[in-house]
C-alpha cells in the first residue's frame, strides 16, 4: 500500500478475496479486456468526438507512454481537472495504466483549492482543459504553477499556450511496469467538515468491485447508455453506476457540457440514453422542463436522484413527468453506496434512499456514545466494508477520530432503517452544508473569513432552501460596522474560492449564542436564521 494510506487488515483482505469480491483486476486490464469484447462499440462519445472501445484501449496505451516519457512515474500523483469530455477517459486510463494516481478535482475549483490538491499530494503534473464555461483554466495553471515550485508538468487538453499539449503526448506504446490490483488506483476528495477537503484513496481491488456491484444492481449491459451530465470527478456519476460502471458492462457513455434540458434532453433523444443520474435541485429543472420542451424521452428508463436529500413530494412526479423510474441513491466517496432497487415497491422508493449494494457491507447506527440504536431510531451511520476506505491519506491524528478502532467509518450522517433494511437519511452529525448536492466544510470558510481585517468572528450554518434544500449563511461579528456583505464576497472571490462555497447569505450580529462550555452554538444560529426565512414568508403570502 502506498505510503500515507491505511491498508485493510489481512485477514479482511484475505477475505473479501476468497469471497470474490476483489477480483484481481486492474483498471488498465479491464479496459483491454473490454476492448477486446466490445472493439468496434462507441465507448464514449460528446458532440466534437466519439472513441469506440479499441480506440480508448490503444490512446491509452499511446498516452501513458507519453507521461512516462515525460517523467511521470507509478505512484506519482497528478491533479486532474477536466470537464465532461472525451479526454477525461484517454487521461484516467492511461494513467491506470502507467501506475500514476490521478487526484480527482471538480471543474468548479479555483486557485484555493488546487493549490492545496497540488502541494498535498505532492503532485507533479497538472492536467486541464483549456477553457471551459467561459472560465481559462490556463490561467489558473499559471497562478498554481506560481505557488507549487513542485509542480513540474501542466498538462492541456486544447489550445496550450506556453504548456504541454495533451495530443501531442500520444507516442509508440512502451512496455510499461506492472500495476497490481492491490494498489491505489486514484485519489478523490471528501466533501470535508473539518476544513480543506480529504484525501480519498481508491483501489482497483476495491473500486472495481463497487463498480461490478453497481452495474448489476442498476441492470447495466452493452445496450445500456448512460448520459453524465453531472462533473464526473464526483464518485455518483463515476461509478454508481456512473461513466466506469457503464464502460465496466460494456455500454455506451453519452457526455454533456451541462446539465441544463436545453442540453440535456436533446442528447437523451439523439443517443437513445436508458440511464442518468441528477442531484434534486437539477431534478425541478428537469420536471419543469419536461412539460413544455417537445422532445422524445422515452428511451430514458431510469433516472438515479442523488448527491443530497429529495423530498418526497418531489420523487413522486418523476414517473408521470419523465416516464422513467425513478432510483434513490445515497453514498459517499470513501465508499458505502446504497440503492433503491429497480422492482422496489413505490413507497420504499420515494421514501427511502435505498439499502448497501454489497452483502459484506456492515451497518452500525449508534448514539453519542457509540452504542446501537434501538430498530428505526435515529442514530449516527458506521460502516465498513470491501469498498469502504480504511483511512484518508496521509491524516493519522483525522483517521484516529473518524473511523472507529475496529476499522468502521464514522459517516457523520444521521440516519434511521426500516424494518426492511433501507435507510433513510434524516440530517448530518458533521459541520457541513450541503448545497445541492456539493459539499462544503464550516470550518474552511470560516478560515477564509477570519483573514478579513474588518471580521473578528465568522460562523457558517446551514439553511433550508426548497430548491437546493441548503444554503449557506455566514453569521458575522465586525470590527467595522461599515462592513458590507457584498464587500466579504468580492474579497473571498479574490482569494480563489470556489463560487458554491461563497455564502448566501450574510448576516451581521454582535455576539454568537454559546454552548455551556463556551462553543459557538450553530444549533442556534440555524434556529435563528430558519426563524428568519419563515417569518419573511409569512409577510410576503
Amino acid at each position: 500500500m502506498l505510503s500515507g494510506c491505511v491498508a485493510w487488515p489481512k485477514e479482511l483482505a484475505d477475505f473479501y478475496r476468497k469471497e470474490g469480491c476483489w477480483a484481481g483486476e486492474t483498471f488498465g486490464g479491464m479496459l483491454r479486456q473490454r476492448a477486446m469484447k466490445h472493439g468496434e462499440r462507441i465507448a464514449a462519445t460528446s458532440r466534437k468526438r466519439k472513441l469506440t472501445y479499441q480506440e480508448l484501449d490503444q490512446r491509452a496505451d499511446q498516452l501513458a507512454a507519453g507521461f512516462y516519457q515525460m517523467g511521470i512515474r507509478p505512484k506519482d500523483r497528478v491533479v486532474l481537472q477536466l470537464p465532461n469530455q472525451v479526454e477525461f477517459f484517454e487521461v484516467c486510463f492511461a494513467l491506470f495504466r502507467l501506475g500514476a494516481l490521478p487526484v480527482f478535482a471538480l471543474p468548479s475549483h479555483r486557485f484555493s483549492e488546487i493549490r492545496y490538491f497540488c502541494e498535498f499530494s505532492e503532485a507533479v503534473a497538472y492536467i486541464i482543459a483549456d477553457q471551459h464555461a467561459g472560465f481559462d483554466f490556463r490561467a489558473l495553471a499559471r497562478q498554481v504553477k506560481k505557488a507549487v515550485p513542485t509542480l513540474k508538468h501542466v498538462i492541456v487538453a486544447g489550445e496550450a499556450e506556453e504548456f504541454r499539449s495533451l495530443e501531442d503526448l500520444f507516442i509508440e506504446p512502451m512496455e510499461l511496469p506492472i500495476v497490481r490490483s492491490s494498489d491505489v488506483a486514484f485519489f478523490q476528495l471528501s466533501g470535508g467538515s473539518t476544513g480543506l477537503s480529504k484525501m480519498i484513496p481508491r483501489t482497483h481491488d476495491d473500486y472495481i468491485y463497487s463498480l461490478r456491484m453497481s452495474a448489476e444492481i442498476c441492470r447495466l449491459n452493452q445496450d445500456s447508455i448512460y448520459l453524465a451530465v453531472l462533473p464526473m470527478a464526483h464518485n455518483f456519476p463515476l461509478s454508481s453506476p456512473g461513466v466506469l460502471g457503464t464502460l465496466y458492462a460494456g455500454g455506451k457513455v453519452v457526455l454533456s457540457e451541462s446539465p441544463s434540458p436545453d442540453e440535456a434532453f436533446p442528447l437523451i433523444q439523439q443517443e437513445e440514453v436508458t440511464i442518468t443520474a441528477l442531484v434534486p435541485p437539477l431534478v425541478w429543472i428537469w420536471l419543469d422542463a419536461a412539460s413544455s420542451r417537445q422532445y422524445d424521452l422515452s428511451s430514458l428508463q431510469v433516472l438515479q436522484v442523488g448527491g443530497a436529500k429529495f423530498s418526497a413530494e418531489v420523487a413522486k412526479r418523476v414517473q408521470p413527468v419523465l416516464g422513467c423510474k425513478l432510483q434513490q441513491v445515497y453514498g459517499m466517496a470513501e465508499g458505502l453506496v446504497n440503492y433503491t432497487r429497480l422492482d422496489d415497491p413505490e413507497e420504499i422508493v420515494i421514501h427511502t434512499q435505498g439499502k448497501p449494494m454489497s452483502p459484506y457491507d456492515e451497518i452500525r447506527i449508534v448514539d453519542e456514545e457509540d452504542r446501537e440504536v434501538e430498530p428505526r431510531e435515529v442514530g449516527e451511520l458506521l460502516t465498513r466494508g470491501p469498498y469502504t476506505i480504511r483511512g484518508y491519506y496521509k491524516a493519522e491524528e483525522y483517521n484516529a477520530k473518524a473511523f472507529t478502532s475496529d476499522g468502521f467509518y464514522r459517516t457523520g450522517d444521521l440516519v434511521r432503517m426500516t424494518p426492511s433494511g433501507y435507510l433513510v437519511v434524516e440530517g448530518r452529525v458533521k459541520d457541513q452544508i450541503n448545497r445541492g448536492g456539493e459539499k462544503i466544510a464550516a470550518e474552511e470558510m470560516e478560515h477564509h473569513l477570519l483573514a478579513h481585517p474588518a471580521v473578528r468572528d465568522a460562523a457558517i450554518v446551514s439553511m433550508p432552501d426548497e430548491f437546493l434544500g441548503e444554503r449557506s449563511c455566514a453569521f458575522i461579528i465586525p470590527r467595522d460596522a461599515s462592513l458590507k456583505a457584498t464587500e466579504l464576497r468580492a474579497f473571498l472571490r479574490e482569494r480563489g474560492v470556489a463560487a458554491f462555497k461563497i455564502p448566501d447569505r450574510i448576516e451581521f450580529v454582535d455576539s454568537f449564542p454559546k454552548t455551556p462550555v463556551g462553543k459557538i452554538n450553530k444549533r442556534e444560529l440555524r434556529k435563528m436564521i430558519a426563524e428568519k426565512l419563515q417569518a419573511s414568508q409569512n409577510t410576503t403570502v
